[in-house]
C-alpha cells in the first residue's frame, strides 16, 4: 500500500476465487476493480490454478492504483479507510462475491488480517481490516436490459483502516512552528525604551521588524509545503495554527511601533507599562489559548 498523492493509493497483493466444478463454462473466471484510475498501468495476472476436491481455485496477482476520497480535515490526527472494491468479471450475471473467511486464521472485529506482517506502511499505522458489503446505486443500467446490479446489489469491499503517525507530522510541522513562536516571543522580550538595555539587547525597531519578516517567510514556506502535500484538500486542523502565527506576526510589529513611538492615548497606555510588560506576559497565554480553542472546536 502506497499513497501516490492526496487521493490516489496504490495497492498490490493477491486475490483468489473458488468455483464449484459444476459452475457453467459461460461464467468467466476473473475480477474487476471498478475504482482503478488507469487500466494501462493496472496488473492483473493469473499466477495459479488448481483443483481442490470439487472446487476450482484460481489466484491472481494485482497491482492497481485507486482514486478514493479521504477526509484530511483533522490532519495530522486523521484516520482513513482505504477500500478495495471488487466486482466479478461478469458483473451483469447476478454473481455475488463472498469473502473466503475460512482462509484466514481470524477475522474477528478490530483485528488485522489479509496483510503481510512485514508491510511497510510509511507514516501510517494500520488499525484494522475487514470485509464489507455496500449496496450499489447507479443511475444507468450500463446498456444491459434487466440489469440486476443497478440498485441495491451487494458489492464486496476489503477495507484497511489506517491512522497517521502523529510523531512524524509533529516533527515535520509542529516543531518548527513552536520554535517560531519562541523566537517571536524573544523579539517582544527585548523591547524596551531604556537606552542602556536597548544597547545590551541590540534592540531597535528596524531590527525587530526584520527579524519578524524573516520568521514570516519561514512560516510561509512551511505552510506551502503542507498545502502541496495535501493538494485539493480543504482547510485542515493544523493550518489553523499557521493562521494564528500569521496574526501574531502582524501584531508584534504593530505593538513595537506603538510602544517605541509613544502612542499612549486611550487603551494604548497599557502597552507602555513597565517596558511593554503586559503584551509580554499575555503573549503565551493568548497564543496557546488560541491553539487550545482551535483544538476544542475541531475535536
Amino acid at each position: 500500500m502506497e499513497f501516490i498523492d492526496t487521493y490516489d493509493v496504490n495497492l498490490t497483493g493477491y486475490v483468489w476465487q473458488r468455483y464449484d466444478l459444476a459452475t457453467p463454462a459461460t461464467v468467466s473466471r476473473g475480477i474487476v476493480f471498478p475504482d482503478q484510475i488507469s487500466s494501462s498501468e493496472t496488473t492483473l495476472e493469473r499466477v495459479y490454478r488448481r483443483i481442490e476436491g470439487d472446487k476450482e481455485v484460481i489466484g491472481w496477482y494485482f497491482d492497481v492504483t485507486l482514486r478514493q476520497h479521504f477526509d484530511y480535515t483533522s490532519y495530522p490526527l486523521d484516520r482513513h479507510d482505504v477500500w478495495l472494491r471488487i466486482w466479478h468479471h461478469d458483473f451483469d450475471k447476478n454473481i455475488v462475491l463472498l469473502p473466503d473467511l475460512e482462509a484466514y486464521k481470524s477475522t474477528r472485529e478490530r483485528e488485522t488480517f489479509g496483510l503481510d506482517r512485514k508491510i511497510v506502511s510509511g507514516s501510517w499505522i494500520i488499525n484494522e481490516t475487514f470485509f464489507q458489503y455496500q449496496v450499489s446505486e447507479y443511475d444507468t443500467n450500463f446498456g444491459i436490459r434487466d440489469y440486476v446490479g443497478q440498485e441495491g446489489f451487494p458489492e464486496l469491499h476489503f477495507n484497511i483502516v489506517i491512522s497517521r503517525s502523529f510523531w512524524d507530522a509533529f516533527v515535520l510541522n509542529l516543531v518548527p512552528l513552536f520554535v517560531v513562536v519562541v523566537l517571536l516571543f524573544s523579539v517582544m522580550l527585548v523591547t524596551t525604551k531604556d537606552k542602556e538595555r536597548a544597547e545590551v539587547y541590540g534592540f531597535n525597531v528596524s531590527g525587530a521588524t526584520g527579524a519578524v519578516s524573516a520568521l514570516f517567510f519561514v512560516v510561509m514556506l512551511g505552510h506551502i509545503q503542507l498545502r502541496e502535500s495535501l493538494a485539493g484538500a480543504n482547510i485542515v486542523y493544523l493550518e489553523q495554527y499557521y493562521f494564528v502565527i500569521y496574526l501574531t506576526i502582524l501584531l508584534i510589529p504593530l505593538n513595537i511601533f506603538i510602544f517605541s513611538f509613544g502612542l499612549d492615548k486611550g487603551p494604548l497606555r497599557l502597552l507602555h507599562y513597565d517596558h511593554n510588560l503586559i503584551p509580554k506576559v499575555a503573549f503565551f497565554p493568548l497564543v496557546t489559548g488560541a491553539f487550545f480553542l482551535i483544538t476544542w472546536c475541531y475535536f
